[in-house]
Parts: C-alpha cells; sequence; structure tokens
C-alpha cells in the first residue's frame, strides 16, 4: 500500500479530514457509519490460522472463515449478538476494572489531544474517550438502568453489525499505549477497554491476521517467527561468527543447557533482522565481557506475547512457556532482552497468571551480588537494569568514543517506561556510553509517545495509518535532530526497534533506530578476553571484509 509523499501527508495531518469517513464529521458519531477501504484497516486472520489456535487447549476462537472487512457480509455467527452481549456480561463480572471504566467517565475530554492516533488522523472516534464510548454505549443500553429506560437519550444504542464493524475500525487504532490514561483525572485505562473490545471480537471470529499469526507461531515452535529449534540455533550461531570477526572475540554461548545459572530470553526479532540483530550481538558481548553463565532457549525462543493483544488465555498460554523452560533447564533465574509487550505482561501479568515461580531464586548478580527485590516475584530481570547494575559496581570497561559516530536521543518504550516504570535506568546507561539528548519532556517518560504501530499494527497495509499515528513521535525526534544534530534514537523494544525504523525513514530520513544493548556494546573494551577490534566506524554496523 503505497504512502502519500512527505509534503502530502505532513499538510493533511495538520488539515485533512477524518481517514475513516473521508469528511470533517457534521453528524452526531454514533450516527457516522465507518468506511473500510484500501489501507484504513488491517488484513483479517487467516482461517488456517484462527482453526489451528482454536484446536489448541484452553484457546478459543470459533468461527473460521475467509473474510473481508470491505464486504457488507462479514459471514458472522446467527446468534453473534448474543455471543457478544454474553461475553461482556462475563467480562463485567470478572474484571472489577472494566465495570469501573464503564461507569466513571464524566467525558470531561482531557485524554482527548494525547493519543497519537487521534493527532495523526483527526478521527474524533480515535479520541480515547469516544473510543471507549463505543463499549460504553452498548454497556448502557443492555446493563444499565437508565439505558434500558432511556435509550439513546442515557447514551446507549443497540448492538448492530454497524457497532461491531466500529468496533473493529477502532479497536484496531489503539496500541494500548496507556498515554492517555496518564492524563485521566479518575485513572480510566483505555488500553483496557481496547483489550475487551478485541476480546469481544474473537468470540465472533473478527481478528487481524498480523497478530494471530505470530501467536499461531509463538504456541506451534515457541517464537513469532515461526522458527524451528534448528534455525533459531543457526541464526544466533551466526552473529557469533559476526561478534568475532569484529571484536576478535568468539562468545561462548549455550543452548538448552541445563544447570546453567541463568536463562536468557530475547525477541525472536533480535535474532532474525535488522537492527535486532546488532541488539543480539550487544548481549553476547556483554555477557562474554563478564563472564555469566547462561544458556539460551530454542523453546522458549520468544519473550514477545501477542497474546496480549488477543486474549488473556492466549497471553497466558505463550507466557508459560518461559517458566517451564527455565523449569526443565534447572536454571536460578531469568533475564530478559529488549522487548516492551514482553515486560509489559511479564510486570503486570506473569505472576497470577503463571506463577508463582518458587522453583526459582530471587534473581541475584553472580558479578555484583546484588539481589533484585523487585523481581522476587516474578524471578526475572530486564537487560536494562542487570546492566545499569554492572555499570553502578564497576565492573564493566567502556571507551566512550567508539560511539563516536553516534548523537543518541532516548525514546522511552510505552510499556517498559510507562508500564514498568524503567525510566531512570536506561538513561544511567546511556550517560556512561554515548553523548545524547532528551526529546522535548512532555513527549518522554510517563508521557512518552508511542511508536504508532504497537499491539500488532506494525503490518504494511495499513503504513499510512501507522506514519500519521507515529507524526507525534517523529515530530519530537525532528526537533532533537534539528536543534542538537541527532542521528540515533535509542530504545529498549524490539516492536520499536522495526516500526520506527520505517517511521524515521518517512519523517526523519538522516535518523536511524537502535538497541540500547547495542551502544552498550559498542563501548565495551575487552582487553583481558583478547580484544582486537577492527576500525569498526559505525559501531557493531560496521562492514569487515
Amino acid at each position: 500500500m503505497s504512502v502519500p509523499k512527505l509534503e502530502q501527508l505532513s499538510k493533511s495531518v495538520v488539515q485533512g479530514p477524518s481517514m475513516a469517513t473521508g469528511a470533517i464529521p457534521t453528524q452526531d458519531w454514533m450516527d457516522i457509519p465507518v468506511v473500510f477501504k484500501p489501507g484504513n484497516y488491517a488484513y483479517p486472520a487467516k482461517k488456517d490460522k484462527v482453526e489451528y489456535l482454536n484446536s489448541q487447549k484452553g484457546l478459543h476462537f470459533p468461527n473460521a472463515r475467509e473474510w473481508s472487512p470491505e464486504d457488507d457480509d462479514w459471514k458472522l455467527p446467527e446468534d453473534w449478538k448474543d455471543i457478544i452481549l454474553q461475553g461482556l456480561k462475563e467480562r463485567l463480572d470478572k474484571f472489577r476494572s472494566l465495570k469501573i471504566f464503564m461507569d466513571c467517565c464524566v467525558r470531561c475530554g482531557a485524554c482527548s489531544d494525547k493519543c497519537h492516533f487521534y493527532l495523526g488522523t483527526g478521527d474524533p472516534k480515535n479520541m480515547p474517550v469516544l473510543r471507549a464510548e463505543l463499549l460504553r454505549s452498548v454497556y448502557r443500553n443492555d446493563f444499565t438502568w437508565a439505558g434500558k429506560i432511556l435509550g439513546k437519550m442515557a447514551g446507549g444504542r443497540e448492538m448492530t453489525v454497524g457497532v461491531l464493524k466500529e468496533w473493529f475500525m477502532y479497536s484496531y487504532q489503539c496500541t494500548e499505549c496507556r498515554r492517555c490514561s496518564v492524563f485521566c483525572p479518575y485513572g480510566i485505562d483505555t488500553a483496557e477497554v481496547t483489550m475487551m473490545l478485541r476480546e469481544l471480537l474473537h468470540l465472533v471470529g473478527v481478528g487481524i491476521n498480523w497478530i494471530l499469526e505470530p501467536a499461531s507461531n509463538s504456541n506451534r515452535t515457541g517464537n513469532h517467527m515461526g522458527l524451528q529449534p534448528h534455525t533459531f540455533k543457526d541464526n544466533v550461531e551466526f552473529l557469533v561468527d559476526d561478534v568475532e570477526n569484529l571484536t576478535g572475540i568468539k562468545p561462548n554461548i549455550t543452548f538448552n543447557r541445563k544447570g546453567a545459572e541463568v536463562l536468557f530470553i530475547t525477541p525472536s526479532a533480535d535474532v532474525f533482522a535488522e537492527p535486532g540483530l546488532y541488539t543480539a550481538m550487544g548481549y553476547m558481548i556483554l555477557f562474554e565481557a563478564i563472564g555469566l553463565d547462561y544458556t539460551w532457549s530454542t523453546y522458549a525462543s520468544e519473550g514477545g506475547n501477542f497474546g496480549l493483544f488477543t486474549n488473556n488465555e492466549t497471553m497466558k498460554k505463550l507466557n508459560a512457556k518461559m517458566y517451564a523452560e527455565a523449569e526443565r533447564l534447572g536454571v536460578k533465574h531469568i533475564i530478559g532482552g529488549e522487548c516492551g509487550h514482553m515486560w509489559r505482561v511479564l510486570h503486570q501479568y506473569m505472576d497470577t497468571m503463571n506463577g508463582p515461580a518458587d522453583f526459582l531464586e530471587v534473581p541475584k548478580s553472580p558479578i555484583t551480588g546484588t539481589v533484585f527485590e523487585n523481581a522476587a516475584s516474578t524471578k526475572m530481570i530486564h537487560i536494562t537494569e542487570f546492566t545499569a547494575d554492572l555499570i553502578k559496581h564497576g565492573k564493566l570497561k567502556f571507551d566512550k568514543s567508539r560511539n563516536s559516530h553516534v548523537k543518541a536521543t532516548w525514546h522511552d518504550s510505552c510499556n517498559t517506561a510507562r508500564a514498568m516504570g524503567l525510566l531512570d535506568e536506561p538513561r544511567y546507561v546511556l550517560d556512561h556510553v554515548v553523548d545524547w539528548v532528551e526529546m522535548p519532556e512532555n513527549t518522554i517518560r510517563e508521557q512518552t509517545f508511542c511508536c504508532g504501530s504497537g499491539t500488532g499494527l506494525n503490518t504494511d497495509e495499513i503504513m499510512e495509518l501507522r506514519m500519521r499515528s507515529g507524526y507525534p513521535r517523529a515530530n519530537a525526534v525532528k526537533y532533537v535532530e534539528e536543534k542538537y544534530g541527532v542521528n540515533t534514537l535509542a530504545c529498549v523494544c524490539a516492536i520499536d526497534r522495526a516500526t520506527l525504523t520505517s517511521l524515521v525513514d518517512y519523517w526523519t530520513p538522516n535518523v536511524s533506530v537502535c538497541g540500547l544493548t547495542e551502544l552498550v556494546a559498542n563501548a565495551i573494551v575487552q582487553e583481558n578476553e583478547g580484544e582486537n577490534r577492527a576500525n569498526l566506524e559505525e559501531g557493531l554496523r560496521t562492514m569487515v571484509f
């Protein structure tokens, strides 16, 4: 799907009408139907992927079929409305937070201009308050006395095919980044509302392929890419050879080794595609420099969890493999790599879904002796907090000039920053390895703007939508590029590294994207290990022949 020229889209973002309706709304929002056209929706899930997931124990993905959002008939079950309303009732009973979010919103609009989708598309239904109203209106109609008696006068509306289509359109124009919740005076988490919308849609077989295929692959082979164990192993070993070629030191790595102290799990994109490859090489260099006793797994070969974007049952099932593999291998604890939704799940859901992991120990650094009490329950720590602790205790030697080709800025990935609170550790690491500057304060830390393509929306058929929704982040990058000469956007998220690459290529083409551990590895000095680095003018990205 083609994307408008930069000048066209720049003007349209500021002046243009809604993408969905093609015109600035002149009617009540309930009376404006959604219009599906190429470029404004993600492709529906493939029939065979839905059938596979539905065949798995504990998962429910009914109504597998071939269908298109552009068709009038979505081939829904005959009793689809009853399924939706019953599903909503069950979730209202199960999740107290959802009931509160349905009742307490006063529609003050504090969240409205905080959403990158609303800022990029100009569509009022992308205001978080109105996106939640898509579900809240049905809730009012069928689950409150005011709605049952007064109907539309009380803000209620019946569940219709048109409403279902609206849910599909806008629940997949939300990256569940939770920026809106930071500004809500009542603490309403619109991301949870979006998650419920998606769960309800899956009950009648309405989902997108860019989410369900990775979820299917992860359940089948252990990672989103669908890589078989031998392929995953080969990819990692190719990177070992690259590290040796660049540094003169060959990392000592193992796979599925029982008795290792640490199980290391990272998103599979790190060993499969640029720029994540350089981050994976960075992990190896870091661990080799400190002599860490760790092992990779070819079965739990994915930290990311697309179940977060699907439903709780899938999230729980996909996450379980990490604990299962840690127990099988007999490790003491787990270190996790750079991935946003991996850490959202671990930090907020893993312990209640798959824990307690009593067979593991509270993580303790074998290098510094630091006990990570924050992980006393989950038994898993983030690579960034592990690295920051090493630096604090003087266990790493750096030559900052090795990153002289980099002028960096920092992107707080939504799920590690806003959802996990990983704010100061990466900045502490950056201070020691690279010259860097902050983006404007209203675009960082808890208020960070999203990449615009998270929660499974980093698919090419909606590229214009992605460029629009990512514009607020790109605009902040453009500011520091012009003011400070920034040429690198660093982060700790595999999806960010993929989505931000497309975003900056479009809006700020002189800026590249990298992982934090890549910058760490660029600067590490390994004199005692016999380091023999080539002249790496571009760090680990230097081509050496």
